[in-house]
């Protein structure tokens, strides 16, 4: 048995204190150099983020919400446009084609959790533009499925990569795939900074030079104003962190899918829950596990459970899916979506957890559900 350990599901204070002597330096020399906001380090970031995910153009955002916004509002939608997505992801997602000025349409998830390829097929219908899919948890959809849908029916995608930076699918980096993406630079995510933060990268000049202009007061990027704009820019302090945490980014991959790997070996005998992938399992997916999401019987008596060990967990956005908040205004049924949330947990998934940390909440898993 184990000693009893204190594992909370994140702990945010070791996102500076992990990395207080080089967080210290870059806070330095950026206060000396008077270098806030638009400077070289959030130039040299953007050319990096477009390096790593081999697109051709990267800008720095407020944050991965603004992203999604601004990337549909380059495209240009219209009262009455419905662009698709899943119930199953951040609340965002769906606010992010609202404010842009469309209807979202929430649909069903498939078997791995991520939007249902045949649920898109099934809700076009005339007033459909576009789909964006989540690329959830770290993984990236099947986006051979998705893009054929988007081709044969002439439909834009914005993907919401927020949590999937360096996932890949067929080898293919998430985020490159439709005309933009958004992805998050939030603290807890697998590349965070030490606030809010987002990015959007695009391989077409047209979007990038329409959400450049949008992301700042309308200038394009020469600094001609163009058009009409808000100020949505990436702190040039945050830039120079993630600039220094992009150095050893493949580092915590490795690392959490090591993590996913010591989950799997442990708990995938036990038939009361359903693991994520595991990270060798698909040849065509590479998922980053930026959460580690499962499906579990008993979910609420195992969260307490676990809370009475001193082990954190989540249920994500407040567990719901987006058609689920009455406020809204959404009339659909999801079934599938709705069982999900009926039986979701994430179980703690960063770099602050070591391997005995990981035993410790498998241990407890299995006391709760063999005694």
């Amino acid at each position: 048995m184990t000693q009893n350990r204190n594992v909370p599901f994140f702990n945010y204070p070791q996102v500076y204190l992990n990395d207080k002597e080089n967080l210290m330096k870059i806070f330095d020399d950026i206060g000396s150099r008077g270098a806030f906001i638009m400077q070289k380090d959030l130039e040299i970031f953007e050319n990096n983020l477009a390096t790593f995910t081999g697109s051709k153009f990267a800008i720095g955002v407020g944050n991965a919400t603004d992203g999604l916004e601004l990337s549909w509002m380059a495209i240009g939608l219209k009262k009455g446009d419905e662009v698709i997505c899943c119930s199953h992801t951040m609340l965002a997602t769906a606010s992010a084609i609202k404010t842009a000025g469309g209807t979202p349409v929430p649909v069903e998830l498939g078997d791995d959790g991520l939007i249902d390829p045949d649920a898109i097929e099934d809700a076009i219908n005339s007033r459909t533009v576009g789909i964006m899919p989540t690329q959830l948890n770290g993984r990236t959809c099947d986006m051979d499925r998705i893009m054929n849908i988007a081709n044969k029916q002439n439909l834009y995608v914005v993907e919401d990569a927020a949590q999937a930076l360096g996932s890949r699918f067929k080898g293919k980096h998430a985020g490159t795939f439709g005309n933009a993406s958004a992805i998050s630079f939030f603290p807890a995510k697998v590349l965070g900074s030490l606030g809010d933060g987002g990015g959007v990268i695009t391989n077409d000049p047209y979007y990038f030079d329409k959400i450049y202009q949008l992301h700042d007061h309308g200038r394009d990027i020469n600094g001609e104003v163009k058009s009409w704009g808000r100020n949505s820019r990436l702190d040039n302090l945050q830039a120079a962190i993630l600039n220094h945490n992009l150095e050893s980014y493949q580092n915590v991959i490795d690392r959490r899918r090591q993590i996913a790997s010591i989950y799997q070996e442990q708990l995938s005998d036990l038939n009361e829950l359903e693991l994520p992938p595991a990270p060798d399992a698909d040849p065509n997916h590479y998922d980053i596990y930026q959460n580690y999401e499962l499906q579990a019987d008993r979910r609420d008596e195992l969260k307490k459970f676990l809370a009475d060990n001193n082990i954190g967990t989540l249920i994500q956005w407040g567990g719901k899916g987006v058609h689920q908040w009455e406020g809204l205004g959404f009339n659909v049924k999801l079934p599938k979506v709705e069982r999900f949330f009926e039986r979701c947990i994430m179980i703690p998934m960063n770099m602050f957890i070591s391997d005995d940390d990981v035993n410790y909440i498998c241990e407890k898993i299995r006391l709760f559900y063999r005694g």
